[in-house]
């Protein structure tokens, strides 16, 4: 029942939720700690799930973390660093894909690291090797094992010169926390340059790192002998943000999002606009609305920043089933994201699933019979159905299309929503949202 929520649906949400500090930065900066010999204070940190497994890592791997939730503050003592038990880690991550990024920073600490079988949301590949080839780059011997891999450093990591295929946000990161401490210079091709990657090489610079970033995509890194802790005010999380600003759109409602900002957001907000949605940027947030009369159609195609980010395109899917005409979504980003359209079409919408690239321009997934893109035909009225939760993004989206339906839906694994949604059910009861974990009362 923990794992299950009623949503009534067909009523607008209207009202002022906050979104604190990003997801996909802060456990991040979280594992950044690791790297320094002094404790770092780190604000602005949601309450999600993520943060509560790399909490758990770190302290395995004997830091000491105190915590205030309410006020949504960390601080985080790495002076004593350890090797964990590889069972403790394994049983922890569960699911989570972040024990990757820990190599970097033990590697320096304790010469050795270990990395259970990683899971995730299951939205395309996403391999690890860009992971290992980089740390293989840096002089680490990389070990495969039944049940993960370990890592050592026989000597001192040393800079290295990489160019990666795609700029991938995780094997930049990667990069990032192994490169500030290895010997010498590295170069960084084709890097991805999200707001959340920037955020975390301020908080290394904050650390004593000498990080440049050029306008082509090329990062460079001198590295140094020792770092210090930090204390830094995470970005807000612009997913989340853009997530409720869908639901906005897709109720006929009215969300003012506290913590969002325009900045890492220009993207998002000048699709939204092009749908028919409106908004006002405010000094503490930003106001989302719809407006009235029909919403328009678009042609959509998600990219790396600062191109439309691909985490807004599965809650913008849903806001489109009411726009009037056809819009087509090319998804360049992650193969298999489409998936989620399988439950929308069970509750009316009119989607079809294409293997073709039907954005204006070819992709990586065009010639590998992967189904990313999709023509939505609307407006159709949704209809309340049980739905199983796919994934992170997925999950949220198909919480929007069962409050925009007619009917009561069941909305079973709603935890996954947990992973980057801050308190999510308290704040769609403060949107006026009929949710509950009893059947009888939705």
């Amino acid at each position: 029942m923990n794992d299950l929520l009623y949503v009534g649906g067909g009523n607008p949400l209207n009202g002022t939720i906050t979104v604190r500090g990003a997801k996909n930065f802060v456990s991040k900066a979280m594992v950044a700690s690791l790297l320094g010999e002094s404790p770092s204070v780190l604000r602005n940190v949601p309450q999600i799930r993520d943060v509560g497994v790399v909490t758990g890592l770190l302290e395995l791997h004997g830091v000491a973390v105190k915590s205030d939730p309410d006020a949504g503050i960390l601080d985080l003592d790495p002076s004593n660093v350890e090797s964990a038990h590889v069972a403790d880690i394994d049983a922890h991550a569960g699911s989570s894909r972040i024990p990757i990024l820990f190599c970097g920073p033990l590697l320096h600490r304790l010469g050795e690291a270990f990395i259970p079988d990683l899971g995730g949301c299951r939205i395309g590949d996403r391999p690890i090797n860009y992971h290992l080839d980089i740390l293989r780059q840096f002089g680490a011997v990389v070990d495969k094992r039944e049940g993960g891999i370990h890592i050592r450093a026989p000597r001192r990591l040393h800079g290295t010169k990489i160019s990666l295929p795609y700029p991938s946000v995780g094997a930049t990161e990667q990069l990032l926390l192994t490169a500030v401490r290895a010997e010498g210079i590295t170069e960084l091709s084709n890097a991805a340059i999200e707001p959340e990657i920037m955020d975390l090489i301020a908080v290394l610079q904050k650390m004593g790192a000498i990080i440049s970033v050029d306008t082509d995509r090329v990062i460079r890194i001198e590295g140094v002998d020792r770092l210090e802790g930090y204390t830094h005010t995470a970005l807000g999380d612009r997913i989340e943000a853009a997530s409720w600003a869908s639901a906005a759109l897709a109720t006929g409602g009215d969300v003012t999002v506290k913590g969002a900002t325009q900045p890492e957001m220009m993207t998002f907000l000048n699709t939204f606009r092009k749908v028919g949605g409106r908004f006002d940027v405010q000094d503490d947030g930003i106001r989302f609305w719809h407006p009235g009369g029909d919403l328009d159609p678009i042609v959509l195609e998600t990219d790396v920043h600062p191109g439309f980010m691909t985490d807004w395109q599965q809650p913008l899917v849903v806001a489109l089933t009411q726009a009037k005409g056809l819009s087509i979504v090319h998804e360049t980003v992650y193969e298999n994201r489409f998936g989620f359209t399988d439950a929308l079409r069970g509750m009316g919408a009119t989607i079809q699933v294409y293997k073709e690239c039907l954005g204006g321009r070819d992709c990586r997934f065009g010639q590998r019979n992967f189904h990313h893109s999709v023509v939505v035909s609307g407006p159709t009225p949704l209809s309340a159905a049980d739905i199983e939760v796919p994934d992170l993004r997925g999950g949220f989206s198909h919480l929007i299309a069962a409050l925009a339906a007619k009917g009561t839906s069941t909305v079973r694994g709603i935890s996954l929503i947990d992973r980057g949604y801050e308190n999510f059910q308290d704040k769609l009861v403060a949107l006026g949202a009929d949710v509950s974990r009893d059947a009888g009362r939705s």
